[in-house]
């Protein structure tokens, strides 16, 4: 087998030093299988496997005690092994900073260093996608002509899962505990698909994240974001579209624009240290919900919200009005394997707090007359674009729920969040009410989007902006952690 020489595994005491070293391993073996590989393509001949390994981080511990409590992360369950792969410690390096200093903080001890048993796929060496087949095949060279599998690791999506953050993991015996909810290649594997459903890079995604399902919104945030940089506004680092086109602060552009849009486009508003925004424009249907935050799970935000229309349950509604989910009816079906439907969803009131708040400062409404223009209840979510007529059956589940509002994405947005601890919110506005002969008219419609769209996103906006002033420790809720919980955030 062709590979690197060895990693000696080294002990860390400071947290910054290990990220370092992290670096230089991965960077040095990435290095080494792109120039195998395209050695390999060029026509030399590869005679034995080629193989490299991502790096690991391991704690070491032989007590429960920990020095802080209250957190919600940054220790580990019990005594014994920990440890997890790393792939893009340049990518996640404040990130990584962050966790390990409070392993080797809460426990008293250094954390080590070295390479794990995990081969790096070759597609996952290069930081975009690479057609490997396309050059392959067109090589007029017949030593490539044998199968890509026989001379470099490739993804076994056999072994990329999510069992850790299901709970389903199963130790083998002498194995060490995972550290993190994602192993390398399962975080190599999102980083990729992230560029290719948004259309920009992973490294333009912000820690605060806004999902929604209408255009509209896309084009009041980017009107807004060209403002706001155009205004000069301090602490605004650039504005990055799909195609990675990149307005900076100062006007320049770069990049170039899509011939056509990505199926979900993403648009950020990028600050220092990922404080900035992301939008995503999801499209309709839970399936893209669930698609979408599967990947962005594994950049590992700090919250993300569902702002999109609904259809408003109650006669007393009016279309305009808001919704604030407290709960959600999961007839969607998207995650009933991995998170059955009997697991509560609960509010988290960090998050619910920061929304209402919002609603207040823009809207001028507060206490009782906020009641006026907000509700605050169940959301349903269902798989089924006409269940206004899909039968008695139907509504007579909607009632029983107490749902106010119906849609077809919160629910696995909010699931998604509690399945891989990454605090959700949904603030919903209502477009029609069908149970109620209010069906949705494209004049109508015109008018309800001209209204409330605008003051709709700054609400979002005014709510994210609450939550980045709060400490993450407080945000990242102990409710989404379980009793034997991976230390990682």
């Amino acid at each position: 087998m062709q590979s690197p020489p060895s990693v000696a595994t080294e002990s860390f005491s400071d947290a910054s030093l290990a990220v370092a070293r992290l670096e230089e391993i991965y960077e040095r073996n990435t290095k080494f299988l792109r120039e195998r590989f395209e050695a390999y393509v060029g026509g030399e001949a590869v005679t034995t496997r080629v193989r490299a390994y991502y790096p690991f981080v391991r704690i070491t511990t032989a007590t429960h005690a920990r020095l802080d409590s209250r957190l919600a992360y940054g220790f580990v369950a019990g005594p014994g092994v920990h440890e997890t792969s790393v792939t893009r410690p340049d990518l996640f390096r404040s990130y990584l900073v962050e966790q390990i200093g409070l392993l080797i903080q809460n426990h008293g001890v250094p954390v080590e260093i070295g390479e794990s048993a995990e081969p790096i796929p070759i597609h996952f060496a290069y930081r975009r996608d690479i057609n490997i087949e396309a050059a392959i095949t067109t090589s007029e060279n017949s030593s490539v002509a044998r199968s890509l599998r026989d001379a470099f690791d490739v993804p076994d999506l056999a072994a990329i899962d999510d069992s850790i953050a299901d709970g389903t993991f199963e130790l083998l015996p002498g194995a060490p505990e995972p550290l993190s909810l994602f192993r390398a290649a399962r975080v190599d594997y999102s980083l990729r698909r992230l560029y290719h459903y948004t259309g920009t890079d992973p490294e333009y995604f912000q820690n605060f994240v806004i999902f929604t399902n209408y255009q509209f919104y896309v084009d009041a945030f980017a009107q807004l974001c060209q403002q706001r940089l155009q205004s000069g506004e301090a602490g605004l680092d650039a504005f990055v579209a799909p195609g990675n086109l990149i307005t900076q602060s100062g006007g320049a552009i770069s990049g170039t624009a899509p011939a056509r849009m990505p199926q979900m486009p993403a648009f950020h508003l990028v600050v220092s240290g990922y404080r900035g925004i992301t939008l995503i424009n999801i499209g309709t249907g839970p399936s893209n919900a669930r698609n979408v935050t599967d990947h962005v799970a594994v950049l590992r935000p700090h919250a993300w919200l569902m702002l999109g229309h609904c259809a408003g349950l109650r006669n007393t509604q009016r279309l305009g009005d808001y919704v604030l989910a407290h709960g959600y009816v999961r007839e969607d079906h998207v995650l009933d394997r991995e998170l059955p439907p009997w697991v509560p969803i609960p509010a988290l009131a960090e998050m619910q707090v920061a929304l209402e708040e919002a609603v207040e400062d823009v809207t001028g409404l507060e206490g009782f007359e906020l009641k006026r223009l907000m509700r605050t209840g169940t959301v349903a979510s269902v798989d089924n674009r006409n269940w206004e007529i899909s039968g008695p059956g139907v509504i007579r589940r909607l009632s029983q729920s107490r749902a106010v509002a119906l849609d077809m994405e919160s629910a696995a947005i909010a699931a998604n969040g509690y399945r891989f601890r990454v605090p959700y919110g949904t603030l919903l506005c209502v477009s029609d009410k069908p149970l109620h002969g209010e069906i949705k008219l494209a004049g109508m419609a015109s008018e309800f989007y001209r209204r409330r769209v605008g003051q709709h996103l700054e609400i979002g906006l005014k709510a994210l902006e609450r939550l980045k002033q709060q400490e993450s420790e407080r945000l990242h809720s102990r409710k989404l952690r379980s009793f034997a919980e991976v230390a990682f955030q």
